[in-house]
Formats: structure tokens, sequence, C-alpha cells
């Protein structure tokens, strides 16, 4: 039995769920309203104050697609009552980041400025010159733009330059030594 999928779904106060025709199920709570329509094999229903995900038998399909409804499920019911964010650093010499609206500017060591424009309903706040924040309720969203950001400028393994990820750890290489 999966062990994740088997677990139910604690939903808190002021969060509604909703499973329409279709296993389409819209979480509202105070931050937002996230929708999402889910694998039509599994049985998803609302007990109480809890939501619990069945499978109708145990095909290697079905177990996999248990725990990551199950997951989903959750990762919505978090988002509109927390919210996820990413915390992106900028390190290298000259590399800084800044805002203008819903306009983030990256000036990354190219012959240009790099423009990003903030997608619906994701927020970048920038801290300092060389932190950004991607904040926002669905999950996927959050780690798609972040993921967007860093790819600009990759960390690279000899000095460290480029955007990382704030517990992401290079691995660092040594240079060439001269000849004497």
């Amino acid at each position: 039995m999966s062990r994740i999928g088997r677990m139910p779904i604690a939903v808190p106060a002021g969060v509604t769920v909703e499973i329409a025709e279709n296993n389409k199920v819209t979480v509202k709570g105070p931050k937002g309203t996230l929708e999402r329509v889910l694998p039509a094999e599994m049985e998803i229903r609302l007990e109480g104050a809890e939501v619990l995900v069945t499978r109708p038998n145990d095909l290697k399909k079905m177990k996999s697609l248990h725990g990551l409804t199950r997951t989903l499920i959750h990762n919505m019911v978090v988002g509109v009552t927390t919210g996820y964010e990413k915390k992106l650093e900028v390190n290298g010499v000259g590399y800084r980041a800044g805002k203008s609206g819903r306009k983030l500017t990256l000036n990354l060591g190219y012959s240009h400025p790099v423009e990003m424009d903030d997608p619906e309903g994701i927020e970048t706040v920038v801290e300092g010159q060389n932190v950004i924040i991607v904040k926002g309720i669905d999950k996927e969203k959050v780690g798609q733009f972040a993921a967007e950001i860093r790819d600009k400028r990759r960390p690279e393994p000899y000095k460290g330059k480029g955007i990382k990820y704030a517990d992401e750890t290079i691995r660092r290489k040594v240079g060439k030594t001269g000849k004497k």
C-alpha cells in the first residue's frame, strides 16, 4: 500500500475543498484559489475535515498515481494557507538584480540586462542587490519560474559566479596551474 497515498490530508479552518466530476479539485483558502484535474481513476472523497484518496486496484500505474494524487492535493492545501517561496542568490562581481513594477532586471555580465516579467500568480521580491525571492501559491509555478531565473546564468564551478538557490552547494573545481 502506498504510504503517502494512505495518509489523510487535514483541511485547516478557512479552507474549502470541492470535488467535482472527473476529479476536478478546487481548493479555496486565505491566499487564493487553486484548481486542478486529477487522474480519473483515483477516488477522492471529503470526510469531515479530511480528504482521503483511494485507488481501485494494485496495478503498478495505480500505485504510482495514488501517492502523486495525494501529494498534489496536499500541495494545493499548503499553497492556499501558507504559500511557497524559493530564494535565489546572485553571486559575481557586477552581477545584480533589480525590480521595477512586475519586471525583474538582472545584470549578469552580458552586454545587455536580462529582463523577465513575473508570470500570473507569481511575485518576485529583491532583497538588497543579490537575493531574489520567488513567492506564490502554486508550488509547480514557483519552482518553474525560479528555475527559469537560474537558467539565465547558472553557477560555474571555478569561481562560483552565477545564480544559485540559497540552499544549493556548488561543487568547486581547482583551476589550471601554470608552468614553471
